[in-house]
């Protein structure tokens, strides 16, 4: 429609070809400047900026938004359009000022001046602070449920349609997906409670609550059994958990997202994990990895066979850590077969097995059909048990490269891990060749981050308990703590960035596996060798102002070393 219309016209798309123009016309509105960004390989402030120009636009950064915005234009056209209108330059003018995420269809002027009276005068802004604003206004899926929709959709009249009903119920939880994905969130959750519906985001490790509809609670139970059918779920089944998974097209991506449903005191509880592919890291580089244990990493991939492990709690990261590494390792003429549960992401040109318990295929059982299968790289998802660590290990000593995972605190507890699994110490040591503890911690906002400005005697205290040289002191005012701004949401942060701890495999670590030594001075042993710790090297990443000193004293894992036999600390 827009391709036929108005958007070929537009001098600012004169660089793209028929089909770019065509891909970006379908998308939301919200979404065409980072796609166009994309397409010029600029940045989306530049981007905009480059839009506004051409278009005649003016670009505002930062505006000032109507106290009551709905008085000046309809929710549903604040919705729909993608605007806001912004306290005017002059009284009683006759213009209503809106900003916008993108210039306006000739349509849209027509339909403001039809439903405002007022003729609209356009400025673009930044489409992350317009929708978030938006969101944190009237809440997510607010014009798709609000009070007077549904007394309109027969919510409260059971002589309405039943398919009116179900379209409002598709719009609210499309609006609640896809705003997800543009907070950049990594997991939904729905939580039915004695008199209300919670949904919440995950957002950079942090739950967030979502702004919702008072009114909620009136639907839950079509929101959620909508839910169970876009997972292709039985409905009937309130009783027992149940997994399922959702394609969910965003207007750009096809999003895959895993779905868990839990029954609890009021209804069922409902989690999405939202699983982005083009967010994954391409290389080990953008890992985060510092630049000598990189190094570490890219020799221990080299190699012909051996087995290489990532730990850490839920959450940490460990599968996308996997997935660059089996990126960094494909080549044609090498036969890649992994087994996952369940396959997360798709890497191009290599076997990906999902298990299923219902049919006996585990990981162990999975393990021994693979190499049959002539592999040179296996990927195990996770070493559960004795007989999946015992087959990873002798598969590693007859000549293959093994990745997997282990649920440990570091990296020399993965050690005796193994041992407590009544795997023997010598082939441990002859088949273990890396492992990789790490953390996910948030990135600091670089709009609004500035200096910490600490204490000297707080900042001692917490590299004391960071086990940080005091010489590092020096380094003071490279820390930076968060602020807050439009960008992030006020949150201060943006983003996640990874601390490791990397272990390599020594002689020395060798002799001490041998002789079943505990964790403790198997650590001691690495960090005399060259290891950093996570809180080290969470305090690189300080020193840099990716992440604040807060956020590593929270995240690392502060206090008791794990001894061997301990239970894993809950994440």
């Amino acid at each position: 429609m827009l391709k036929n219309g108005n958007m070929v016209e537009q001098p600012w798309l004169k660089d793209l070809n028929e089909e770019e123009v065509d891909a970006l016309a379908e998308l939301p509105k919200e979404d065409r400047l980072r796609h166009f960004a994309d397409l010029h390989d600029k940045e989306p402030e530049a981007a905009l900026r480059l839009v506004g120009q051409s278009s005649g636009l003016p670009v505002v950064e930062d505006f000032e938004m109507e106290d009551e915005p709905t008085s000046k234009i309809p929710l549903r056209l604040i919705n729909e359009f993608q605007c806001l209108p912004i306290k005017e330059g002059q009284e009683n003018t006759e213009y209503l000022d809106l900003v916008t995420v993108w210039p306006p269809e000739p349509s849209m002027d027509k339909w403001v001046f039809a439903v405002c009276g007022k003729q609209p005068r356009w400025q673009l802004g930044p489409p992350e602070l317009i929708s978030s604003t938006i969101t944190q206004k009237f809440g997510v899926g607010a014009d798709s449920l609000e009070s007077s929709q549904l007394d309109e959709l027969g919510f409260d009249d059971e002589e309405m349609e039943e398919e009116d009903e179900n379209a409002a119920i598709i719009r609210f939880v499309n609006e609640v997906i896809h705003r997800a994905i543009g907070e950049r969130a990594t997991d939904i959750h729905f939580e039915p409670l004695r008199d209300d519906l919670q949904i919440r985001y995950r957002i950079d490790g942090e739950l967030i609550p979502v702004r919702l509809p008072d009114n909620l609670v009136r639907v839950q139970d079509a929101i959620i059994s909508r839910l169970k059918i876009m997972a292709k779920l039985n409905i009937s089944e309130k009783r027992r958990p149940q997994d399922g998974r959702i394609t969910f097209d965003d207007g750009k991506t096809e999003m895959d997202i895993r779905v868990s449903t839990f029954p609890t005191m009021y209804a069922e509880s409902v989690s999405l994990r939202l699983l982005n592919e083009k967010s994954q890291p391409l290389s080990v580089r953008e890992l985060g990895l510092l630049e000598d244990d990189e190094e570490k990493v890219n020799q221990a991939l080299a190699r012909p066979h051996g087995i290489l492990l990532v730990t850490g709690p839920t959450g940490a990261g460990k599968s996308t850590s996997l997935t660059a590494f089996l990126r960094k390792i494909n080549f044609p003429e090498r036969r890649i077969i992994t087994v996952e549960d369940p396959v997360e992401y798709e890497v191009p040109g290599v076997n990906q097995t999902q298990i299923h318990h219902e049919i006996g295929l585990d990981f162990a059982a999975a393990l021994r059909h693979i190499l049959r299968q002539d592999p040179d790289v296996i990927m195990v998802g996770e070493i559960r048990d004795r007989e999946t660590a015992d087959i990873g290990i002798r598969a590693s000593l007859t000549g293959h490269l093994v990745l997997s995972t282990l649920h440990t605190n570091d990296a020399p507890g993965a050690l005796t891990r193994l041992i407590d699994m009544d795997i023997e110490p010598f082939l441990i040591a002859s088949s273990v060749e890396m492992i990789i503890a790490q953390r996910l911690v948030r990135r600091l906002c670089s709009h609004c981050a500035k200096p910490a400005n600490l204490e000297e005697e707080l900042l001692r205290s917490q590299l004391l308990a960071l086990g940080i040289e005091l010489t590092e002191m020096a380094n003071a005012g490279l820390v930076k703590v968060h602020a807050g701004c439009d960008r992030c949401g006020g949150r201060g942060y943006r983003g996640r960035i990874g601390i490791f701890e990397v272990l390599v495999v020594t002689e020395e670590i060798h002799r001490l596996i041998v002789e079943k030594s505990s964790a403790r001075l198997i650590r001691e042993a690495a960090l005399l060798q060259g290891m950093r710790s996570l809180q080290q090297c969470g305090w690189e990443q300080v020193k840099r102002g990716l992440t604040s000193l807060t956020d590593i004293m929270r995240y690392a894992d502060i206090g008791d070393e794990e001894e061997e036999g301990d239970e894993d600390t809950p994440a």
